[in-house]
């Protein structure tokens, strides 16, 4: 930590710790943050001190949010002022902001998630985006909550079941995995916001449940049936996007990619495969278990193959 004033807040100290690691070029532009979480760690502050902290880096133009990189540090021409002890995180907030509608939160909040996760999401994260004070925020949404469940609602109106389709149920429900499966690769942190046990009531999700039991009509199946198929379906798709959401989230946090990461076990790996007790994984292409579009397409493809041989039976009960 910096040798900055005990009597200045801790969050404030983080930020002239980081302001002056940059100024001595331990830190050049471009270079990924730490995390709040991090800061949290490094500092030995609580996550809500890092996350103060991390506005306010953010506030003073240190750093600077980046699609696909994260949070990293800000290039020297867009580094605004210092901020001092006296100042809060949010100093836009005590002002009267623009006016701002539930679209552009929604948008803002999605935009923030697709760079660095769902835990990035806060109502002061998002008003400081958007230039107004934080409590003009619940004139939109009611908290954290209902607005994670508008986020995830809005991403699926981008993949709305067309009226047509497929007139086969599995080419329907193949169409209809496909989709989610895109949306989750586009915006990774979706399926922490899907629950099977307290489903989401938001119209544009419900849809797509809709038209896989829709899909399912007439095949001889209970309702009750159609509806754990539809789960099931869903859940394939969901238990896949994790791991890439997982996968994502560590490389933010660690800053190193899969393939870095793979080079750097390779010689435990190795030590542990040639010994024999392990003769068919070590037989494993190495790129098997990474292959995440290929693990989705056999999830996929076996669930909808033994939904086949359900469907086959209910066929000839009914005959």
């Amino acid at each position: 930590m910096s040798s900055a004033d005990r009597s200045t807040p801790p969050y404030l100290r983080i930020v002239e710790d980081v302001r002056a690691r940059i100024e001595s070029g331990e830190l050049r532009p471009g270079a990924r943050m730490l995390s709040i979480r991090q800061i949290a760690q490094r500092w030995g502050v609580a996550v809500a001190t890092a996350t103060r902290a991390m506005a306010a880096l953010r506030d003073a133009g240190l750093v600077e949010t980046r699609v696909g990189a994260g949070t990293v540090i800000a290039t020297p021409s867009i580094r605004g002022r210092r901020p001092d002890s006296s100042a809060t995180p949010r100093p836009r907030a005590a002002a009267a902001g623009p006016v701002v509608h539930r679209q552009q939160v929604l948008a803002t909040a999605i935009a923030i998630a697709d760079a660095e996760g769902l835990e990035a999401v806060t109502m002061r994260r998002l008003a400081a985006e958007l230039g107004v004070g934080p409590m003009s925020l619940y004139r939109h949404v009611a908290g954290k909550d209902e607005l994670v469940t508008l986020m995830a609602d809005e991403v699926f109106g981008e993949a709305v079941p067309p009226t047509a389709g497929p007139t086969d149920w599995r080419a329907r429900l193949e169409l209809l995995s496909r989709s989610q499966w895109e949306l989750c690769k586009r915006h990774h942190w979706l399926p922490r916001a899907i629950s099977f046990t307290r489903p989401l009531r938001a119209p544009n999700m419900m849809a797509h449940t809709e038209w896989t039991l829709a899909a399912l009509d007439g095949l001889g199946l209970s309702l009750t049936s159609r509806m754990h198929a539809a789960m099931t379906l869903h859940a394939v798709v969901v238990s896949v996007a994790l791991a890439q959401a997982n996968e994502i989230e560590a490389e933010q946090e660690t800053g190193v990619t899969h393939d870095r990461w793979r080079l750097t076990q390779r010689e435990q790996a190795d030590d542990l495969l040639r010994d024999g007790r392990f003769p068919l994984l070590a037989s494993v292409p190495e790129d098997a278990a990474a292959d995440l579009d290929g693990r989705f397409e056999y999830g996929l493809a076996r669930h909808l193959d033994g939904l086949a041989v359900l469907v086959g039976s209910q066929g000839a009960e009914m005959q």
